[in-house]
């Protein structure tokens, strides 16, 4: 198994500076990682820093509390591929959820599928915020709008990844992803969400995981 190529390496913090993102896409290119994730904002000075690598470059959208309109979603998501944007990690209305409007997922992310074509879209749930349930559901949904991938946080909720979710997440999927982000800071947190059915890994420990060091990281 080849470890880097499960790993989103991720800065999403809003104080992250150009130094940062650059010893973030320098630490990409060392490990050959399957994608950095950014802010939008980076998408384009990512692109074009990576664009001799094979790493990809995924950026958030709704982010990171998932309450934009569909149509916001959907212009950002357009903005973000003309920067050079491979895969979309987009935040799903958690009130939704919770008010179990499930159809009105599925059409948002069909929406935002539509204009992502064949590039990756992944569908944030915030998983600290539901119950298995609502989990379970909203994964259903999500893959009824064309997701590829479901995942468990944004890494600035209440909590992160947890293996109840991604088992749950993992169960709706049939052969689609399963990202498992927020608090996934060894080794053996890694393999075990990926034995829970983890099929990408989203983390700012990346170096970490690779050199065996530990990670004082919140993400």
């Amino acid at each position: 198994m080849k470890l880097n190529k499960y790993i989103d390496h991720t800065y999403l913090k809003a104080f992250g500076t150009k130094e940062e993102i650059d010893q973030l896409l320098d630490e990409a290119i060392n490990y050959d990682f399957k994608s950095v994730c950014v802010n939008p904002t980076w998408v384009e000075y990512a692109a074009e820093s990576l664009k001799k690598s094979d790493v990809l470059v995924c950026t958030v959208i709704g982010f990171p509390l998932g309450a934009s309109t569909t149509r916001t979603k959907a212009f950002e998501t357009e903005d973000a591929i003309k920067n050079g944007a491979d895969e979309i990690d987009m935040v799903l209305n958690v009130g939704w959820v919770k008010s179990g409007q499930y159809g009105r997922i599925t059409e948002e992310v069909q929406a935002i599928k539509d204009v992502c074509g064949k590039r990756t879209l992944k569908v944030i749930l915030e998983t600290c915020y539901l119950t298995d349930e609502e989990i379970k559901e909203a994964s259903r949904a999500s893959f009824h709008g064309g997701a590829d991938f479901v995942k468990t946080s944004t890494g600035f909720g209440t909590g992160g990844a947890t293996l109840s979710a991604v088992k749950i997440m993992a169960s709706e999927a049939e052969g689609r992803g399963v990202k498992a982000s927020g608090g996934v800071k060894t080794k053996e947190d890694v393999f075990t969400m990926i034995e829970a059915g983890a099929t990408r890994i989203g983390t700012s420990s990346g170096v970490e995981l690779m050199t065996d060091k530990t990670s004082e990281s919140d993400y």
